[in-house]
């Protein structure tokens, strides 16, 4: 499926932001892929140092927008995962500046950020390389949102790409 094939209806504007970052011709499945190649790479090429840096008191550091990037590709991977099997039970939201404090990154090295990346992008992967066109349709409710599971596939790329593209600009 193409970015350009999403229906507004399957995703909340809000999240308009991430989507934002992906052309039309954006393909997901091949998104996906991409990103399990190349952000470990982006990642490799950020300086040690920079790792606990925030570019502003009161941000997070590029270790915790790392984590983030991955905490949040999990929530949305299960909510596709539970929407793709024809779950309607409503799904609360989280609250992500509880995730970043909780998950400290003191002491995460870069391969531990890359390994705990490509093992929940994998996963990503596995949860949609099978779904047909009408599965990827399938709509649940999420932090009080109507989402379809193509629409969560589009905004986890989005997302690291968004975070990539913030990472690049005010902290590198």
């Amino acid at each position: 499926m193409k970015k350009k094939d999403l229906q507004v209806e399957e995703y909340e504007q809000f999240y308009g932001v991430y989507l934002a970052t992906l052309d039309d011709e954006t393909d997901l499945m091949e998104q996906l892929a991409k990103g399990y190649d190349n952000f470990p790479k982006f990642i490799n090429s950020i300086p040690d140092a920079k790792l606990n840096y925030a570019y502003a008191d009161g941000k997070w550091t590029v270790a915790q927008a790392l984590l983030h990037i991955i905490d949040s590709e999990r929530i949305f991977q299960y909510r596709a995962f539970r929407f793709s099997r024809q779950d309607k039970t409503p799904l609360m939201g989280f609250e992500q500046d509880n995730y970043v404090r909780e998950n400290d990154p003191r002491g995460r090295s870069k391969d531990s950020i890359i390994e705990e990346y490509k093992t929940v992008r994998a996963s990503t992967i596995a949860i949609f390389k099978w779904l047909s066109e009408a599965e990827l349709r399938y709509t649940g409710m999420a932090s009080n949102l109507q989402w379809s599971v193509a629409g969560l596939g589009f905004v986890i790329c989005g997302h690291q790409r968004h975070h990539r593209n913030i990472i690049r600009e005010r902290y590198l």
